[in-house]
């Protein structure tokens, strides 16, 4: 069997996420506080300030209760063979694998919310009922070309990003040519298009500076649907920026006889992904289908997890 973690990503974020967790972890907890610079509990439970729902802050915070909650599931000796995530989750799966602690990863992603913050007069929504291909086809006879698929999440939905106007002109077009539905997203910018490209650029040289390791086990990189190699990790950490999320075919390369997928994280959000990912290959295939990719499935040692647990306390 082959055991896959899933992290989610910005857009699972609700006020109380991780109120289980904080009293659970407090080293973390005020590790995450020391490099923030404010309470971590205090935003995801309390938010007096309004601020989890802005990308500088949403980011962190959802990171760090993946954190929390993937520390939880090493408590119950449940460990992967194999770890993706969901644009920023994949920082969290990045990290489970030994690719930085827990404290670096905090700091990526605290860089990598403010470049993409910077970023204004942007939006994603979710199209379902229609085809991604007809999506593009759409926008590029409408004139619409400043709006981009980002992230392909299932055969039955795509989300699109682009300016605002732009975002609601896209919606009247497609709800019109047959969409089932249009539905704005919660989220600050044009995330994982080429919009976001001055943020990838900002962003890397903070991954530059940041020592990687290579994984000890196979993270898919969004942008590719491929595992990750240590030396892929600067280059695909920022394209995710400013390149589509493939998240169905990420999935697909990992679904088959023998794998077992468990949501680690912030809500839901990816189950219900990978249950209509599932349902459509057994609609059109009829039945499960071996892995595309060859996933080594060795035993995760005791040590292995331990090794993951000490570097996150460096």
């Amino acid at each position: 069997m082959t055991r896959v973690f899933m992290f989610p990503g910005q857009g699972a974020q609700h006020l109380g996420m991780g109120k289980d967790l904080f009293d659970r972890f407090p080293e973390k907890t005020a590790q995450a506080d020391d490099v923030l610079g404010y309470s971590i509990r205090e935003l995801c439970l309390d938010d007096p300030e309004g601020r989890l729902a802005h990308t500088e802050f949403t980011q962190p915070a959802v990171y760090v209760v993946n954190s929390l909650a993937y520390a939880a599931a090493l408590t119950e000796e449940i460990a992967p063979d194999v770890a993706i995530g969901h644009s920023l989750g994949e920082y969290n799966a990045l990290a489970a694998a030994g690719v930085f602690g827990f404290a670096d990863g905090l700091r990526l992603v605290t860089a990598r919310a403010r470049a993409m913050a910077a970023i204004t007069d942007g939006g994603m929504s979710a199209v379902s009922g229609m085809d991604e291909a007809v999506i593009r086809l759409l926008l590029r006879r409408a004139g619409l070309e400043s709006v981009e698929v980002a992230n392909l999440n299932t055969a039955d939905q795509t989300i699109i990003a682009g300016p605002l106007a732009k975002l609601t002109a896209a919606a009247t077009l497609l709800r019109g040519s047959g969409a089932r539905s249009v539905r704005e997203l919660n989220v600050s910018g044009p995330f994982h298009t080429r919009h976001m490209t001055p943020a990838a650029a900002a962003f890397a040289p903070v991954l530059r500076a940041t020592a990687l390791a290579a994984p000890a086990f196979p993270v898919l990189a969004n942008r590719t649907a491929r595992p990750y190699t240590a030396d892929s990790l600067i280059e695909l950490m920022r394209d995710q920026i400013d390149h589509p999320v493939l998240w169905q075919r990420t999935v697909e390369q990992l679904d088959g006889h023998g794998t077992e997928f468990k949501e680690i994280g912030v809500g839901t959000v990816l189950t219900r992904l990978l249950r209509a990912i599932r349902s459509s290959a057994h609609g059109a295939a009829g039945a499960a289908r071996p892995t595309s990719l060859h996933i080594a499935t060795a035993p995760r040692s005791t040590a292995a997890t331990a090794a993951t647990a000490d570097k996150d306390r460096a």
